[in-house]
């Protein structure tokens, strides 16, 4: 009996420590992800203004090659950092100056925060996420036939069998930026108003990725469509953390 006793002993031990080996595996690289110190903005590159403005282009697919440090700092800067930074401004204006827009970075090994007071990124979630956070774009309704009015018009029918199906989502893309916005960080105004604040500054972020990627030969495309449910899980974010825009970025394929 002693000596049954103390196989199934033994037995639970080993199950035991064996349990403890796995949950170490699955925290091992979050441990590993550490701060990245961003590199001082390049503020001399670039395309002049008028001229990003004529090249600014959407685009849908990337080179698997990852971004380089310096591009990367200086994406994040023009995206929304700090430009002056005894007056607390940056480079993107916000709502009764807010700075309610959180700039997520997902990259290959993981995912992090952009502080842009430090300019540096802060470590968030360990694992490769970017491609599913996107999800496809849906089939566009049918147009209302010509002559129904408003009220009397009939939804739009289902797509034809056979009909060309919604593009996929932008493929390989190295980064993946992801644009929140902070409803507690506004002092004032009710939560419609904070949603449309919020809105707002996550257009004027968005559009500084967009030409920033324009005038240095970056390629980008703003996009709504993502699992924010997933998105909103990853992060952990709260109910007044609002997703708004998605912009995969990479250089051009």
């Amino acid at each position: 009996m002693k000596k049954k006793n103390g196989r199934n002993t033994g037995r639970a031990w080993l199950g035991t420590v064996a349990l403890v080996l796995v949950f170490s595996a699955e925290l091992l690289p979050a441990a590993k992800l550490d701060v990245i110190k961003l590199n001082p903005p390049d503020l001399k590159r670039g395309l002049p203004f008028m001229e990003t403005l004529a090249v600014r282009a959407s685009a849908r697919e990337f080179s698997a090659k990852e971004l380089s440090l310096q591009d990367l700092s200086d994406l994040l800067w023009a995206a929304d950092g700090m430009s002056r930074p005894a007056e607390n401004k940056s480079t993107a204006p916000s709502a009764i100056n807010a700075h309610d827009i959180r700039i997520y970075v997902f990259m290959k090994d993981g995912a992090y925060l952009y502080d842009s007071p430090k300019h540096e990124l802060l470590p968030v979630l360990a694992g490769d996420h970017r491609q599913a956070l996107m999800m496809a774009r849906p089939p566009r309704p049918a147009a209302p036939s010509p002559g129904a009015s408003a009220a009397g018009a009939t939804p739009p029918a289902p797509p034809a069998a056979g009909a060309a199906p919604p593009p996929p989502p932008p493929s390989n893309p190295p980064v993946q930026i992801i644009l929140v916005s902070d409803g507690d960080r506004f002092t004032r105004g009710d939560p419609e108003r904070k949603f449309e604040w919020g809105a707002l500054d996550a257009g004027i972020v968005s559009q500084n990725i967009s030409l920033f990627c324009a005038a240095t030969g970056l390629k980008t495309v703003p996009r709504a469509m993502m699992d924010k449910a997933r998105i909103k899980d990853l992060l952990k974010l709260t109910d007044a953390q609002i997703i708004f825009l998605n912009h995969p970025v990479g250089y051009a394929k």
